[in-house]
């Protein structure tokens, strides 16, 4: 009988995280321990969103880079601003969960982020004060999956880790100790969210529709039948 595949990121967490976590965050309960529940991308395609070709290519990008089928994004809203109407595909959104979440995120914490220009880690002012960490990468580039010479535009992403952990300080010691590049988190004493006033400024129309509707963990509605299986 053949062994069961564990990838790497998840060998690590049992081996090593659920350890260190015990000991850092003080829980002796094993099952109370935070963990990832899954990853959220999105990628936006602003104002090329009536051109199919574009759209296109940000579905296959997408796809490519996680390996799993991305699904077009649709604003739920109107909004005049951005001449945006409801309905109205904004981008494409993946959702990873097991295998694939994990895979996924070993891939941008060993390859993708280091080829991140002037990188110097992830901000760590990202949690959404529910232990839920967002960040974003501007370029599509840096994963080595996608073709510099097929790309017809530089996009970027928003990425969204879901985590059981109570409070915004547990997701960032999680996050640690898989090896995640993260700034040293501000507010380790209270544990608590971070306040209106350190967060981004007025997001783009992607963040206001669709980054928005897939980055709250109760919110995320479309599953595949492969995100079930994985």
């Amino acid at each position: 009988m053949m062994n069961k595949y564990t990838p790497r990121l998840l060998a690590k967490y049992n081996s090593e995280s659920i350890n260190a976590l015990s000991k850092k965050l003080e829980i002796k309960n094993v099952m109370r321990l935070p963990k990832v529940k899954k990853v959220v991308l999105n990628m936006g395609i602003g104002e090329a969103r009536e051109d199919k070709n574009t759209f296109k290519q940000a579905l296959n990008e997408l796809t490519i880079i996680t390996g799993q089928l991305a699904n077009p994004t649709k604003a739920k809203k109107a909004i005049s601003n951005f001449k945006v109407r409801e309905g109205d595909v904004v981008g494409a959104s993946v959702t990873l969960r097991k295998v694939k979440m994990y895979e996924f995120l070993d891939r941008l914490i060993s390859i993708a982020s280091p080829r991140i220009r002037d990188f110097n880690g992830f901000p760590s002012k990202g949690f959404d004060g529910r232990g839920n960490y967002n960040f974003g990468i501007t370029e599509q580039i840096v994963f080595p999956e996608i073709n510099y010479d097929k790309v017809n535009s530089i996009r970027g992403m928003n990425i969204t880790i879901v985590t059981s952990a109570q409070t915004d300080y547990e997701a960032y010691e999680l996050l640690v100790s898989l090896g995640f590049p993260i700034n040293e988190y501000k507010n380790k004493k209270s544990g608590k969210g971070l306040s209106s006033s350190d967060k981004s400024n007025k997001p783009t129309v992607e963040e206001d529709l669709s980054l928005n509707e897939d980055a709250n963990v109760d919110n995320v509605n479309q599953e595949t039948t492969e995100e079930e299986s994985s």
